[in-house]
C-alpha cells in the first residue's frame, strides 16, 4: 500500500493558479471538518529573514494546536515567498529556517493534520524543494506565466461563464498586453464583458485597446505592437497616446529594440528553413531543434531576456512570427539602426521627444522610406 503523503505543496510560475489551486484542495480537505475552527490560516510571505522566522514559528504553532472541539486540523501555509531565489531567499538565515521547516514537516502525523502549502514564486535547483517533490502531495501548476497550458484553458473557461468570445488574434493580444498576468486577465476579462452590453459578445482589439492598461512588461505594449503592425496612420495615433500620459521616449525605444533584437532571430532562423514561414504557425517541434542547436550561444541560463529567443513563451512567439514574417531580414536590422539614432536623438533634444518619435515612425514604416520593405526589395 502506497504511503500517504503528510503535506501537501503547491507552487508554479504564476501566482493565480498557484493560489486557484490552493484553495480548491483546501475546500476538498475542509468538507468534513467538525467545525470552521478546525482551520487555521498562516501568512507565508516575508520580505525579511526575520518575517521567515516568524512565519516559520506561527507555522510550528498552529500544527502543534489542537482542535478546539477535536478532530482533525486543517491548515494553509499560504503565499510563501521565501523559496524564490531573491535575496531574502538566498540569505543564510532563511537557508537555516527552511532546514528548519523541513525538520517540522518530517514530523506531520497526517491522520491528525492536513497541511496545504502555497508558494510563489519558487527556486527549483533548492533541495528543499527536490524533497517536497519526493515526500508531500506536490503540484507544479501554471506551467510559467503566459504559458498555452494553463492561460488559454483559463481564459476559454472564464469566456464560457461569461458568455463572450474574442476576434481573431484579440485573445493574444489581451495576453500580451498584460504580460501573460492570469489574475489581471481574469478581472480585465469581467470588465470587458461588463462594457459590452448592447454591443454584443465579442470582443475586439479595439476594445483592449481603449479599455485595458497596460501592465509591466506590456507598458509600451500599444505602441510597440502599433509600430510592426506596419500601419503608420495606427503606428502614428499609438504615438499620440502614449505621450499623452507625459511618458518617456527612451522605454518605448528600449521595448522597441527588445521585440526587434527576437525578431531578427526568428527572421534569420526563418531563412535558415530551421522554422517555416507562415505568421503564427509555428511549430513547437521546430523551435525545440533550433534551440538544440543555438540555445548554447546564449549560455546555460533559461531565464527569460529579451535578447534570448528559446527563452520566450511559444504564445508569445508565435505572435511574434506574424511580425517576422512582415519585415525582411534587411529590413529589421536597418530598424535596430534607426532606433539607435532616434535614442542618441533624444539625449540631445530631450524636450522633443514626441517628435523625435514620430519621425522614427514616419521613417520607417512610410512606403518611401529608406526603411520600408519596397525600399529592401529594391536593393
Amino acid at each position: 500500500m502506497k504511503e500517504a503523503r503528510k503535506f501537501t505543496f503547491i507552487c508554479g510560475g504564476d501566482d493565480y493558479f498557484v493560489s486557484r489551486m490552493g484553495k480548491s484542495i483546501l475546500a476538498e480537505k475542509s468538507r468534513d471538518l467538525e467545525s470552521e475552527f478546525s482551520q487555521e490560516i498562516v501568512a507565508g510571505a516575508a520580505n525579511t529573514v526575520e518575517e521567515v522566522e516568524i512565519a516559520v514559528a506561527q507555522l510550528r504553532q498552529a500544527l502543534q494546536t489542537l482542535p478546539l472541539f477535536g478532530g482533525k486540523k486543517v491548515i494553509w501555509f499560504k503565499e510563501v515567498n521565501f523559496l524564490a531565489d531573491s535575496i531574502t531567499g538566498r540569505a543564510e538565515g532563511t537557508r537555516i529556517q527552511v532546514e528548519n521547516l523541513q525538520l517540522i514537516l518530517e514530523q506531520i502525523d497526517p491522520e491528525n493534520v492536513d497541511l496545504v502549502i502555497t508558494a510563489f514564486p519558487v527556486d527549483r535547483r533548492r533541495s528543499f524543494l527536490r524533497w517536497c517533490e519526493k515526500n508531500s502531495d506536490f503540484h507544479m501548476t501554471g506551467g510559467g506565466r503566459g504559458a498555452d497550458s494553463a492561460i488559454i484553458p483559463l481564459i476559454e473557461e472564464e469566456c464560457g461563464r461569461l458568455g463572450v468570445a474574442f476576434e481573431e488574434g484579440a485573445q493574444d493580444y489581451l495576453v500580451e498586453k498584460l504580460g501573460g498576468n492570469a489574475r489581471l486577465i481574469v478581472e480585465e476579462l469581467r470588465k470587458l464583458s461588463s462594457y459590452m452590453g448592447e454591443e454584443g459578445n465579442v470582443i475586439r482589439k479595439i476594445h483592449i485597446t481603449e479599455l485595458v492598461p497596460e501592465f509591466g512588461e506590456g507598458k509600451f505594449f500599444e505602441a510597440v505592437e502599433a509600430f510592426y503592425s506596419a500601419d503608420i496612420e495606427r503606428a502614428l495615433e499609438a504615438v499620440r497616446r502614449h505621450f499623452f500620459g507625459n511618458r518617456d521616449a527612451r522605454g518605448l525605444i528600449a521595448s522597441l529594440q527588445g521585440r526587434n533584437r527576437l525578431l531578427i532571430q526568428l527572421r534569420a532562423l526563418m531563412g535558415g528553413g530551421e522554422i517555416p514561414m507562415g505568421g503564427r504557425q509555428l511549430n513547437p517541434s521546430s523551435l525545440e531543434k533550433a534551440a538544440n542547436i543555438y540555445q548554447k550561444h546564449f549560455g546555460e541560463s533559461r531565464e527569460k531576456r529579451n535578447f534570448n529567443l528559446f527563452s520566450q513563451s511559444p504564445w508569445y512567439l508565435r505572435h511574434l512570427c506574424a511580425d517576422a514574417d512582415r519585415f525582411s531580414l534587411k529590413n529589421l536590422i536597418r530598424f535596430q539602426s534607426a532606433f539607435v539614432c532616434a535614442f542618441e536623438e533624444i539625449l540631445d533634444r530631450a524636450g522633443e521627444q514626441e517628435e523625435t518619435v514620430r519621425n522614427l515612425f514616419v521613417r520607417c514604416l512610410s512606403r518611401d522610406s529608406p526603411y520600408s520593405q519596397e525600399s529592401y526589395e529594391k536593393d
